[in-house]
């Protein structure tokens, strides 16, 4: 039977948007939550360290899969109303994992990106959960020992595999805005765009939570665009006018105030329609009662606008949690390729004919990409050759 909280569309139930704040390029859409619960709430926990190693298999310090990056702070994340009320606040400072001196730098090892820490208590690392899957895409490589493939590339996969992302102090318009604009009474969180482009999502449960979690925006990690479009001049705001001639008292103008607020909201609804409305392939993460934490991303075709993220979903369909990463051009036609050729189980003229090109071409999109360590020298160089003659 299948699971409704298991999303295959994201849509913002529960929640509703407020006109947007600009600041210079950074156009910033607050949520609002109008049905406030108290039985999923999220805490931060700080990690000062130069870097962090997770163990996605076995123990901390065991052989195995290994995620590296930084990472300022994860979240602690409680359910149930007692639970709920009783943990926050506390405990977020315990004891996670195990710090390690390296030279002048200290690592922080972690053991997988969701710990469970008590009965109704999760630890998650906010983000990194969906970047590890969508790294983990394909990981093992080719199943079968095609020819064509390197020696690497059969014994250990896309091992090691890396994609870059820029961290939100990068653009000081971000600091900017976030410092700049109050936050309403209901938040709960808001949708990011840098010239209008939408770079990332941000929901929480409850009021009070993003409040404490608004400035740990600037921690998160984001696409280039957030540097390739900070060069670009303000963006616009969006006003909307009141009819004077069809308002004669209050009741007229709250109604009209009430219309315009509709307005902006469709409008900055339509703006992130390629993640609110989008179809979504997700992973089913940790049950928690009534409560799904999964993890998503959208189509990977390359002519759409293309997300990942980590979602909890309530069982009565309310997204209660949203985390989302606006993958650039690059990143999506690396996902795409890989996709395509597990989908034709690694064989190179299957998976050209998939993608209505040829084999050689397929083999330089490969290099280009950055995967020409999967295939072996001589067939990257005939390909190369054969694609050079044949212009």
């Amino acid at each position: 039977m299948t699971d409704a909280r298991l999303l295959q569309k994201l849509e913002p139930a529960g929640l509703r948007l407020a006109p947007s704040q600009v600041w210079g390029g950074i156009r910033l859409v607050p949520v609002l939550r109008d049905t406030v619960r108290n039985d999923l709430r999220f805490a931060r926990r700080t990690y000062d360290d130069h870097l962090a190693v997770v163990s996605l298999e076995g123990e901390l310090k065991a052989p195995g899969l290994k995620y590296c990056t930084y990472i300022p702070h994860g979240l602690v994340m409680t359910w149930g109303n007692r639970q709920a009320e009783a943990v926050h606040g506390t405990q977020l400072q315990a004891p996670d994992g195990k710090r390690v001196k390296v030279g002048p730098f200290s690592v922080r090892l972690l053991h997988r990106m969701v710990h469970r820490e008590d009965r109704n208590q999760l630890r998650m690392l906010p983000l990194h959960l969906a970047m590890e899957g969508f790294l983990a895409m394909h990981f093992g490589g080719p199943e079968i020992a095609w020819t064509e493939y390197s020696r690497e590339a059969l014994s250990h996969g896309l091992n090691p595999r890396m994609e870059i992302a820029v961290n939100g102090w990068a653009n000081s318009a971000l600091d900017g805005a976030l410092r700049t604009f109050e936050l309403h009474e209901r938040q709960v969180g808001l949708l990011l765009f840098n010239a209008d482009v939408l770079l990332s999502a941000f929901v929480v449960s409850h009021p009070d939570d993003y409040r404490a979690l608004h400035r740990t925006l600037l921690e998160d990690f984001y696409g280039e665009l957030l540097l390739q479009y900070g060069f670009l001049g303000a963006v616009p705001e969006l006003g909307l006018n009141l009819d004077d001639a069809r308002i004669s008292n209050l009741e007229d103008l709250r109604a009209a105030v009430m219309r315009m607020r509709g307005d902006w909201a469709d409008f900055h609804a339509f703006m992130a329609g390629g993640l609110f409305g989008a179809a979504v392939t997700s992973e089913r993460i940790y049950d928690a009662g009534p409560f799904l934490l999964q993890r998503f991303h959208t189509s990977l075709k390359p002519s759409e606008e293309n997300h990942l993220g980590e979602a909890i979903v309530r069982d009565d369909g309310t997204l209660e949690y949203l985390k989302t990463f606006r993958l650039s051009s690059a990143q999506t036609r690396r996902a795409y390729l890989l996709q395509q050729l597990a989908h034709a189980d690694w064989k190179l003229e299957s998976a050209a004919e998939r993608l209505t090109t040829t084999r050689d071409d397929l083999v330089v999109r490969l290099r280009n990409a950055g995967f020409g360590y999967l295939l072996k020298e001589h067939v990257l160089e005939e390909a190369t050759r054969r694609a050079r003659r044949g212009r």
